[in-house]
């Protein structure tokens, strides 16, 4: 198990911790975690606890939106075919459903797309324009794709189809020339949150036509798409994001839809209780099945279906599908490690970039993040496909991954993506260089200290804070999500009660107790402490020295009973 550094999220600020406490009621320990995220005054407390839909920005703040609308409205207008042009993972599909359903409830003309991973691969492609037009569509709006599909919408515009891009990709330096471009990223954009979803985007556009026609609130039905798509595509659940995930659970749980439906019930998910967590991983993947192992489209088939039963035998289906999808991941996985230790042993590396021609390009995404959990080195995978090297990138926090590809670029085909994660293809010939090339990027911008893995603590707590009021105000924190951890704590001079007790696995759980002098009096307060892979620290427990720990909070349900115990991230001695 890798050492973790221990860092604190900004500086302890007393004089506003102590407001808050006054002045809030709120105990000191949740005080700590918002002021360390930045929440400290009380207009940013009351929009973080209660949030709102009137706090959602102006969506004709995205550049292009109001000739998106009159675009779209004109084709609606004339009966124009519009065609939706999505991508195959969660995001580019949930977009694609989510637009094709509200178009379609205001008259529009509208047929869909989802390109097929392995004849078509990422994006838009010249020849699916070619087919477009030969289907007599007019309009092309695509969602998740298109902001470097420089070749195919130049040639899509050249014969007369317009094509409208909802993006949240990183431009290039050369953009297609579409009749409009939404995507918060361009550098000429003043949207003021820059971190949206494709389908924060979608959602935008959704929201911009809904005002135009004065049925606003109609397009906030569609956000149980928008919390599916921000969860499973990791963008921070933050700002308008964490409001758009939040009212977009609350449709979820509350009011599926049927297409939807029949994936919560597939995946034994509890309606009622589902969370940002859920949709990781247990809804996403289902979704994801179906362009990892075959057709794409058989996901906003499901999505839009109104039918809960053929909803559910449709999700039945991606289930399937998904278990072969572990299969393959795990195969991949396992090939990929002994690869892996070979690349890292022949010199010093700080990336992992390795290839096989024969890997399934539905699961190479998926093996590059986990080698990137055990390596926590930035990582490539690429397989072979039709002449072309292809491959999905990871990256390790603070390291722009897209960015370092953009220093490769002249020995690349195409490539796209974020700071996070990115996708490529090259030619063969062109391998060699790229892994020197990229581990040379990779030396000059990632540091030792970047390395080596960190915990970020929130706060540092007494176990005698836990109270039914500290509790309920964590909760209200979710949905949690990337950059929306849940808070992490350190308590300092743990001991046991009663030794420690090994589980399967690695995993440990013993009753943490903690001292603590209350007016004089010497008081014990104490909860159960549970660590997944942790048994290595079993001797800094049993020392009978104090220790310190960090740890998440998780409540538990018993019964009619709920209660709560440390979810232990690492222990240390006294810290």
């Amino acid at each position: 198990m890798s050492d973790f550094i221990w860092r604190f999220r900004g500086e302890p600020d007393d004089s506003s911790i102590n407001y808050l406490v006054s002045s809030h009621k709120i105990p000191r320990g949740i005080a700590r975690v918002l002021i360390a995220r930045g929440i400290n005054n009380s207009k940013l407390i009351e929009s973080f606890f209660n949030p709102s839909l009137t706090d959602l920005y102006n969506p004709f703040l995205i550049k292009d939106m109001d000739k998106a609308v009159d675009r779209i409205l004109k084709a609606i207008r004339d009966n124009e075919l519009i065609c939706i042009h999505g991508d195959y993972d969660v995001d580019g599909t949930t977009s694609t459903a989510m637009l094709v359903q509200f178009l379609r409830s205001i008259g529009g003309n509208v047929v869909y797309h989802i390109p097929d991973r392995f004849q078509e691969g990422y994006g838009i492609i010249v020849p699916t324009i070619e087919k477009m037009k030969e289907n007599r569509v007019n309009l092309i709006i695509t969602v998740d794709v298109g902001i470097t599909s420089i070749d195919a919408i130049n040639y899509a515009q050249k014969i007369g189809i317009d094509i409208i891009i909802c993006d949240h990709h990183e431009p290039g330096e050369e953009l297609p020339n579409a009749y409009a471009i939404l995507d918060p990223l361009l550098p000429d954009c003043e949207y003021p949150f820059k971190s949206l979803a494709a389908c924060g985007v979608a959602f935008k556009l959704v929201q911009a036509i809904s005002q135009r026609l004065n049925i606003e609130e109609k397009a906030f039905e569609y956000l149980d798409y928008v919390a599916l798509a921000s969860a499973a595509d990791m963008v921070p659940l933050v700002d308008e994001n964490r409001t758009l995930s939040f009212f977009g659970l609350k449709k979820l749980n509350e009011n599926p839809r049927p297409g939807i439906k029949g994936l919560i019930y597939c995946t034994n998910s509890k309606l009622g209780n589902l969370t940002s967590t859920n949709i990781i991983y247990s809804i996403a993947p289902l979704i994801n099945a179906a362009g990892r192992l075959g057709d794409a489209m058989r996901s906003v088939d499901m999505m839009i279906q109104s039918d809960e039963i053929a909803a559910f035998q449709m999700a039945q289906q991606l289930e399937q599908d998904n278990r072969m999808r572990r299969y393959y991941d795990e195969k991949t996985f396992e090939e990929a490690i002994p690869l892996a230790e070979d690349f890292l042993a022949k010199q010093p590396r700080r990336c992992i970039i390795l290839h096989k021609e024969n890997w399934h390009s539905g699961v190479i995404g998926i093996v590059a993040s986990r080698l990137v959990d055990k390596y926590h080195l930035p990582t490539i995978l690429l397989t072979s496909m039709y002449n072309f090297v292809k491959g999905s990138a990871r990256s390790i926090i603070n390291f722009d991954i897209h960015s370092a590809l953009k220093k490769c670029s002249h020995l690349l085909e195409e490539f796209g993506g974020h700071k996070h994660a990115a996708g490529l293809s090259l030619k063969p010939e062109n391998l060699d260089a790229f892994v020197e090339c990229f581990d040379k990027v990779s030396h000059q911008y990632i540091t030792p200290e970047m390395l080596q893995p960190e915990l970020l603590i929130d706060a540092e707590i007494n176990l005698s804070e836990l109270s039914p009021r500290f509790f309920q105000l964590l909760q209200k924190f979710a949905p949690f999500g990337f950059e929306n951890n849940r808070p992490l704590f350190l308590a300092r001079n743990i001991l046991p009660k009663n030794g420690v007790k090994f589980l399967s696995g690695n995993n440990i759980k013993f009753r943490a107790i903690q001292p603590v002098n209350i007016n004089g009096a010497n008081m014990f307060f104490e909860i159960d402490a549970i660590g997944q892979n942790l048994g290595d620290k079993v001797k800094i427990i049993s020392s009978g020295k104090p220790f310190s720990m960090v740890f998440n909070l998780e409540e538990l349900s018993s019964g009619n009973q709920t209660v709560f115990q440390l979810r232990l991230k690492d222990i240390k001695t006294n810290f």
